[in-house]
């Protein structure tokens, strides 16, 4: 997945220059408050909305054009079952044969059966985690290259967004598939992720490998004394709490290296993202 200078303008919000690099064999988590723009990013990838400006490149071909040949590579989950309740699993597969030229039905039953999920039973009587099971089943059966997945594991308890997590990972274990993933857990990206893009009020605030974000990002806390301390810039960013001030830092060697003696703790992606979104506020 390429994207570059990507604009979109609907009513009173703005997606504004966003440029994203997916490589093969990756996973990509989307994070950012709700109304950052994430779900509107999917849909200009999908042709569900047209950008204003800028250019998306999907699996090698430009998307400007209507291009269902690409489509067909692609899989897709989003958080809501966007199956019928009359339907049966059985149902969808006939569907879906229709649908894709790569539909795979052993592929189908396999995924069925790895999540124990019955074929002649009505998607009505499907729990909120079989659902998404299902979803995803559907969307890997036809054997996509690129899986795009909206909110597809919230409100699944910790024991199903681990079995789904395992699948992902298995997935992209052929180097020849990405993954783009948008979540609020972030402890399920912290876990899955190879590459974390932020996205606040329309806009890029970070991007980049999430194991190198993890790194080298740092939480520097001190007393309301010590604040004086700190250099000007860095006591404007910081945020004043209870028991001191505390400041999200970009690079804990150096911040270390300038404040001695001041404790700096590994920054966690909750972290990163909380402290960002404060100071793009300001």
């Amino acid at each position: 997945m390429e994207i570059n200078g990507l604009c979109k303008t609907m009513g009173d919000f703005a997606l504004k220059d966003v440029d994203l690099s997916l490589p093969r064999g990756t996973i990509m988590g989307l994070v950012g408050e709700n109304g950052a723009g994430k779900t509107t990013l999917i849909r200009l990838l999908l042709g569900a909305a047209a950008p204003d400006r800028g250019g998306i490149r999907l699996l090698g071909e430009d998307m400007k054009r209507e291009n269902p040949g690409v489509k067909e590579r692609i899989g897709v989950v989003t958080d809501e079952c966007c199956f019928h309740d009359g339907l049966r699993p059985k149902d969808i597969a006939r569907i879906f044969r229709a649908l894709y030229r790569g539909w795979d039905d052993g592929a189908f039953t396999g995924y069925l059966r790895q999540f124990g999920l019955p074929q002649e039973k009505l998607v009505r009587d499907f729990s909120r985690g079989m659902k998404m099971k299902l979803s995803i089943s559907a969307a890997l059966a036809h054997h996509p290259e690129l899986l795009i997945l909206d909110e597809a594991t919230s409100g699944l308890d910790p024991i199903v967004r681990d079995e789904i997590l395992d699948l992902f990972l298995e997935f992209i274990g052929e180097e020849e598939h990405g993954i783009l993933i948008s979540s609020h857990i972030v402890s399920d990206l912290e876990k899955a992720a190879d590459y974390i893009t932020f996205l606040h009020r329309g806009e890029v605030m970070l991007s980049g490998e999430k194991d190198r974000m993890l790194e080298r990002f740092g939480i520097l806390r001190c007393g309301a004394g010590q604040a004086a301390e700190l250099e000007p810039a860095d006591r404007a960013r910081a945020q004043e709490g209870r028991f001191g001030v505390s400041l999200l830092v970009r690079d804990r060697e150096a911040a270390a290296r300038r404040y001695p003696g001041f404790v700096i703790d590994r920054a966690g992606l909750e972290d990163i993202m909380l402290y960002l979104s404060k100071e793009g506020k300001r």
